[in-house]
Order: structure tokens, then C-alpha cells, then sequence
């Protein structure tokens, strides 16, 4: 009975997360509004979290608990779709401008990091603010073998039942999502459950992305469609014949909405150390957008693909809703680089550090999650506990600061001077 009472729980209050960013995304597009509508329905819940009794809102926290968890333990998968259609976007990017997009990638995180870090550590000595304990924060539970295998049958049965009967759920994108989908979570258990060292090499979110990928490949073989019209099918940005792409990613505006929890959850952490982190993180989001367009014009990137890589220190549910605000980005584009730079501060941040004797952990924490958003601060989490909690706060406020410059007219026009098309910066409309 109680689980009964716990999925009932989950689902009612992650179905309310989501329907809040349905109907806010539905007014904002209605209204023409071009600021990021899930930023605005966090906006929301943090200030009613505020306002409201302390009994009420610590009931409130306790109601959206499930759905908040929920969230963090799939967050990776919400991730990948951008990525398991790259093959698809990446075509038109010559052999050049990748390499131009990797050079600004791994400098623009390197200094990302230094600037973040440094920021917060001249703070800290400026302020002499004696460090507390933070609120505990709850990990999601690893997959265990019941959930690896029982999503491992039901990639196989709904691949079984694509390829022997394509046409019995109607289109093409319906006969793909479940095995896509299916796919897609297999690889990302699959990936979650690897050794310690293999997971530096081939990350969860890597993993996932090759799992669906693969699961194209084949499919598109045995069925000869092709692997193209199988990807085609994952993503078609079509509200009335998603993909399992689509599904996956209409999870992202709720994990915006989620960061009104965990910064509501952690107010007196970000109350005493308002100084360190504000000032860190105002500075970093200005860096690192800056810096980026700057990067792209001295090595002269094509304008449109600089735009595209702008957010690369933002995590992706707010980078691809940054992006949205300029035309004719790549998305796709956006969703790699910002995994990959996130794949880099995992694997190096905490070394870098070191080197670097950035030893105050609010330095380290700020640092890490303010140039490898969710991806450093899951990596920090596991050595670091004391540097974790300013990670989650970095992690959300570096998004919600950068998405805020990004919905100011002058800062866009700015950015897109400096990135070298400066005629699209003349006929752009940023309308509100």
C-alpha cells in the first residue's frame, strides 16, 4: 500500500511540474514573449516557497520530494536526444570548424574555472564569511539488476515487435519510439552501472547516446529505411508525432522548475554566502559568453556555429533555451559541446584545482559547477561533500544569471556583433 501511495505521489506531483511548464510555455509563445518560460516559472515557485509559512512550504518541499529525486536520477537522459541526432546535424560542419569548436571548448573551460574560482576565493577573503553546514542533500538510488534487466527485455520485445510489424501503431516515429526509448534508458543504466574507471572513458551520457544510436543503426538495417529516417524518427520536434527524443526532452522545462527546490532547500547557505557566490557567478556567466563569442571571431568560427556554442558552461535544459533566443542556431551543436565540456570538468576540474591551490571548498565548488554545470558537480559530489552543496547552487544559478543577460536585447545584440555577423545583429527581433 505504500508504494502504491509513493508512485501515486510521484506521478501527481511530477505531472504538476510538467503541466506548470506546458501551460506557462503555451502563455509565454501566445504572448510572444522570448524569455525562457520555465526560468519564470521557477521565478514563481521560489518566491511562493519564500512567502508562504514555514510549515506550509516545508510541506510543500515535502509533497514535490518524489518528483524532485525523480528528476535528478534521470536527469543525464533528458540530455542525450540533442546528441543521438548529432550524426544528423554535424554534417554540415566541416573538419575545421570542429576543431575550432574543441580548441574553444577545452581554453573556454580552462579559464572558466580559473575566473570562477578565483572570483570566489577573492570574495571569501574579502568577506571572512566563517563557512556553516549546509542542508543534507538526498542522492537517488543507483539502478539496481531488476531495472537493467527488465528494461534490457523491453528494449528487445519492442524492438521485436518494430521490425515485424512497422505499420501497426501507424507512423514511422510512433513504430520507432518505444525501442528508441527503451534503447536510450538501457544504455544509460547500462552506462550508470560501469566501473569507476570506465566511466572516465565512457560516460553514462556517452553510453546512453550510442545505446540509441546503435538501436537506429540496427533497426534502420534490418528494416532498410535507413539510419537516417530512424534518427529523423527520434526527434521531430512535432507535437502530434513525437519521437523518443521529443518525449525525453519535454522533461527539461520541470528540471528548471526542480532548481526552485534544491536553492530553496539550501537559502541559508546562499543567504550567508551571498557576497561569494552572486559575485562569482555573475562574473563567470559574463566570462564565459564573452569569451566564447570572442574565441570564435579570432579563429574565425562561422558566426552562426559561435552562437551555437555560447551556453557551453550552462547546463543543457537552460542552454538549448538560451540558443532559442538568437535564429538559425544548431541545437544539436549547443547540446554537444555543452556535454562535453561537462565531461571535461568531470574528469579534470578537481585536479586542475589542485594544481591551481584553489583548497577553499565554496572556491571549488563554485568553480566546478560554474564551468561544468551538472556533469563537474555529479563528479564532485562523490569526493567532496563539503564543496557539493555551493556546486548545486553554481550548477542552477549559472544557468538562471546567463539566461538572464541572454534575454536582454543589448547583451544579444552584443554577443552577436562580437561573434562577426553583424547584419543579424541589425535584423534580429527580440521581441518580448
Amino acid at each position: 500500500m505504500q508504494l502504491v501511495r509513493n508512485m501515486a505521489q510521484l506521478v501527481v506531483s511530477l505531472g504538476i511540474l510538467v503541466a506548470a511548464d506546458k501551460l506557462v510555455e503555451q502563455a509565454f509563445a501566445a504572448a510572444s514573449i522570448k524569455f525562457p518560460s520555465a526560468l519564470f516559472a521557477m521565478f514563481c515557485v521560489f518566491a511562493l516557497l519564500l512567502l508562504l509559512p514555514p510549515s506550509l512550504a516545508n510541506g510543500f518541499m515535502a509533497f514535490f520530494d518524489p518528483a524532485t529525486v525523480f528528476i535528478h536520477r534521470w536527469l543525464p537522459l533528458f540530455f542525450v536526444p540533442s546528441l543521438v541526432v548529432l550524426p544528423l546535424a554535424v554534417r554540415d560542419v566541416s573538419p575545421a570548424s570542429a576543431l575550432k569548436i574543441l580548441f574553444i571548448t577545452f581554453g573556454g573551460w580552462f579559464a572558466s574555472l580559473v575566473v570562477a574560482g578565483y572570483t570566489a576565493l577573492s570574495v571569501r577573503r574579502i568577506v571572512k564569511t566563517q563557512l556553516i553546514p549546509a542542508e543534507p542533500m538526498k542522492r537517488p538510488s543507483p539502478f539496481g539488476p531488476l531495472e537493467f534487466w527488465a528494461w534490457a527485455a523491453v528494449f528487445v520485445a519492442s524492438f521485436a515487435v518494430a521490425y515485424v510489424s512497422p505499420t501497426a501503431l501507424g507512423t514511422t516515429a510512433t513504430t520507432c519510439l518505444p525501442f528508441l526509448l527503451a534503447s536510450t534508458v538501457f544504455g544509460y543504466i547500462l552506462g550508470s552501472r560501469l566501473p569507476s574507471g570506465v566511466k572516465k572513458v565512457l560516460h553514462p551520457i556517452i553510453c546512453c547516446a550510442l545505446s540509441a544510436d546503435l538501436a537506429a543503426v540496427a533497426y534502420g538495417y534490418l528494416s532498410r529505411s535507413g539510419v537516417d529516417a530512424v534518427l529523423g524518427d527520434y526527434l521531430t520536434e512535432s507535437p502530434s508525432n513525437p519521437g523518443a527524443g521529443d518525449i525525453l526532452m519535454g522533461f527539461l522545462g520541470s528540471v528548471i522548475i526542480s532548481f526552485a527546490f534544491s536553492m530553496f532547500n539550501q537559502r541559508k547557505l546562499v543567504r550567508r554566502h551571498a557576497a561569494e557566490i552572486f559575485t562569482s557567478i555573475a562574473v563567470a556567466s559574463t566570462f564565459s559568453l564573452y569569451s566564447t563569442a570572442i574565441l570564435g571571431r579570432v579563429v574565425e568560427l562561422e558566426p552562426i556555429l559561435t552562437i551555437s556554442i555560447l551556453p557551453r558552461c550552462i547546463t543543457v535544459a537552460l542552454a538549448l533555451r538560451v540558443v532559442s533566443l538568437f535564429e538559425g542556431v544548431n541545437t544539436s551543436v549547443t547540446a554537444a559541446v555543452v556535454v562535453l565540456t561537462g565531461l571535461i570538468g568531470a574528469n579534470f576540474a578537481q585536479a586542475v584545482m589542485d594544481k591551481l591551490r584553489l583548497k577553499d571548498p565554496i572556491a571549488r565548488g563554485i568553480g566546478t559547477a560554474s564551468s561544468a554545470h551538472g556533469l563537474g558537480t555529479a563528479a564532485v559530489s562523490a569526493k567532496e561533500p563539503e564543496a557539493l552543496p555551493f556546486c548545486a547552487i553554481a550548477y542552477a544559478l549559472t544557468g538562471v544569471v546567463a539566461s538572464l543577460f541572454c534575454s536582454l536585447p543589448a547583451i544579444r545584440h552584443s554577443l552577436v556583433f562580437i561573434a562577426g555577423d553583424a547584419s543579424a545583429s541589425q535584423t534580429q527581433h527580440f521581441s518580448y
